[in-house]
């Protein structure tokens, strides 16, 4: 068994100046508001949800993406409402969320 129900990656690979990278979209600060709303909602910890951040995670051009584990489950997004929209469908309930799912 995983160590944590959602394990979820986020790619904040930063590539030169001009080049197609998702932090050049804000994954960073984008990943931190998912790890505050994570610590808020108390789904932080063991046997719960746990945000990394990535280097490249090879699908830049579709940026910026992020992937769920256990389920595989690769998402790309826009702003915090799709992030809060992944979070409450996805790591909450347990659905996935069609509209965002690469």
């Amino acid at each position: 068994m995983s160590f944590y129900k959602h394990h979820v990656f986020f790619c904040c690979n930063q590539r030169a100046p001009g080049e197609t990278c998702c932090n050049a979209h804000g994954a960073a600060a984008l990943r931190d508001h998912v790890k505050d709303r994570i610590k808020a909602l108390k789904l932080d910890g063991e046997g719960k949800v746990r945000i990394n951040s990535a280097g490249c995670l090879g699908r830049c051009d579709f940026g910026p993406v992020l992937v769920v584990y256990p389920e595989e489950t690769w998402y790309t997004y826009v702003d915090k409402n799709d992030l809060d929209e992944i979070v409450d469908e996805h790591l909450v309930h347990g659905r996935i969320v069609e509209r965002l799912k690469l």
